[in-house]
């Protein structure tokens, strides 16, 4: 990178990025570990809640998949300063509320997931979006090439 380039590239993206990388990878782990049906982390839900998440249809899970691992590409991309990170975020954003719309307003997962859950999963929809926001504005401001 070129001195120019680093002058130009605030250091609210270095941490945004890491943190957002952090925070996907958390949801990534989440992801395979639920798909994996990896015993030791699958033991904190209730019977209830494994059949509920063992039951998602492919589609949902390939929109689930989407959602996580683009957060993660998009996440890369931002620390990476690259204007690929706004739509790979949206893409993410998008896959995530189609599956927040299934599982809340068709499969009932208020009532499975409880009010923690579901205060989780309001708290990844707003991270989700406000990435989407921040990756937008620094591809406006020219900081994202």
């Amino acid at each position: 990178m070129s001195e120019t380039q680093a002058a130009t590239t605030p250091r609210h993206l270095w941490a945004v990025g890491i943190v957002a990388l952090l925070w996907n990878l958390l949801g990534a782990m989440d992801y395979v570990m639920t798909q994996t049906r990896n015993e030791a982390y699958m033991s904190q839900f209730t019977p209830e809640q494994l059949e509920f998440f063992y039951g998602f249809p492919a589609w949902l899970v390939a929109f689930w998949a989407t959602a996580v691992w683009g957060g993660v590409l998009g996440a890369v991309l931002l620390l990476m300063r690259k204007k690929l990170a706004l739509p790979v975020l949206l893409v993410s954003f998008l896959c995530m509320v189609v599956t927040a719309i299934h599982n809340y307003g068709f499969a009932g997962a208020a009532d499975i997931v409880g009010g923690v859950g579901l205060l989780f999963s309001v708290v990844i929809f707003v991270v989700a979006l406000a990435l989407v926001i921040y990756a937008r504005s620094m591809a406006r401001k020219g900081v994202l090439v």
